[in-house]
């Protein structure tokens, strides 16, 4: 059952912070879990004090997404001005991950900061977005984030508004999801007035629930060639998996092409190591050379927060490690 009550949310936060005790290896995604249910349960400040325990922590993952959420936390508790010292931290580091600049642009929308918010989402997709490419899985939120924006504060469609709406895949038009008169057909005596609204709110219930069903990437694992090698060296049988490390790489961007033609969202590349994976199989009383225990290990990792999402920006350094871009790996098409 999911948390409901706010000391359900204490006692879910309690247990993960006991198993980020037990598995420092997860701590920071077991860590921003706790943290959100603090928040949830009203304990604000405690919530900062693990956003402040994590940036103080040494080889953080996303320091920029913890600085992300610790703004938007500070400043629903009445510490905007140190809210926004770190927004504008977020802004001068450029990160080229989506996460952070949405949860930024988002805190300063919730506030009513419609031109820093607009600025915010113009500037993370001006940096992330390659003209002429495929908007990535999780770079399409900004774009209708700032669509919304741009509605609420009346100006009209720009190309990015136009891209917005191809990502945009619910019945109901974006520009009829941000309207921003909606609230208006709350209030209304008008049987069709209330039916369309009754029907945009079931598109907005739809888009949410999709995103709940896909809280992390569906994942495929990659092995670096001395992971491989040692893999291999120590468990043979999965050969039959791994003819050679040249063949794995170029299974996984078939495979990763595949669903994506397929239509499936949000993939992603997780790599292994022997280490972590032997620990995995340890966890889960199963042998190491049982080649069922491989899909679970990249879910695993996926859902700790380890996952590259794909395909990367042709320009961008390949995720096979090669040193080469992508278009020159495996983005020739």
């Amino acid at each position: 059952m999911r948390p409901d009550t706010p000391a359900d949310h204490i006692t879910e936060a309690e247990r993960l912070l006991r198993t980020a005790a037990q598995y420092p290896e997860d701590r920071e995604p077991l860590l921003l879990q706790a943290a959100a249910h603090l928040e949830l349960a009203g304990d604000r400040a405690r919530a900062t004090t693990l956003y402040d325990e994590l940036l103080g922590s040494p080889g953080l993952d996303h320091p920029h997404l913890v600085k992300a959420l610790n703004a938007a936390n500070l400043w629903e508790y009445g510490h905007e001005a140190e809210a926004r010292a770190i927004i504008d931290g977020i802004r001068a580091a450029g990160p080229l991950d989506p996460a952070p600049w949405e949860i930024a642009a988002e805190t300063l929308e919730a506030h009513d900061e419609l031109e820093a918010a607009h600025d915010f989402f113009t500037t993370a997709l001006t940096l992330l977005l390659t003209p002429g490419e495929e908007v990535p899985y999780t770079t399409q939120s900004l774009l209708i984030g700032r669509h919304r924006v741009r509605r609420l504060m009346g100006v009209e469609h720009d190309v990015w508004d136009e891209l917005a709406d191809t990502v945009h895949t619910a019945s109901v038009t974006l520009d009829e999801l941000h309207d921003p008169k909606r609230l208006w057909a709350l209030g209304s005596s008008d049987p069709g007035e209330l039916r369309a609204e009754i029907t945009r709110l079931r598109a907005e219930l739809g888009t949410y629930r999709t995103a709940l069903s896909r809280p992390f990437p569906v994942a495929v694992l990659h092995w670096p060639a001395t992971e491989l090698d040692e893999l291999l060296g120590a468990y043979p049988v999965l050969r039959s998996e791994y003819p050679s490390h040249t063949d794995h790489l170029a299974r996984l961007e078939a495979a990763l092409r595949d669903l994506h033609q397929a239509g499936t969202p949000n993939l992603g590349i997780v790599t292994g190591t022997v280490p972590s994976y032997e620990a995995f199989a340890a966890s889960e009383a199963t042998s190491p050379a049982d080649p069922d225990l491989l899909p679970q290990y990249a879910t695993t990792l996926a859902a700790r927060g380890r996952a590259v999402p794909w395909p990367p920006a042709r320009s961008a350094p390949c995720w096979c490690g090669s040193g080469r871009t992508y278009r020159e790996c495996h983005g020739t098409e």
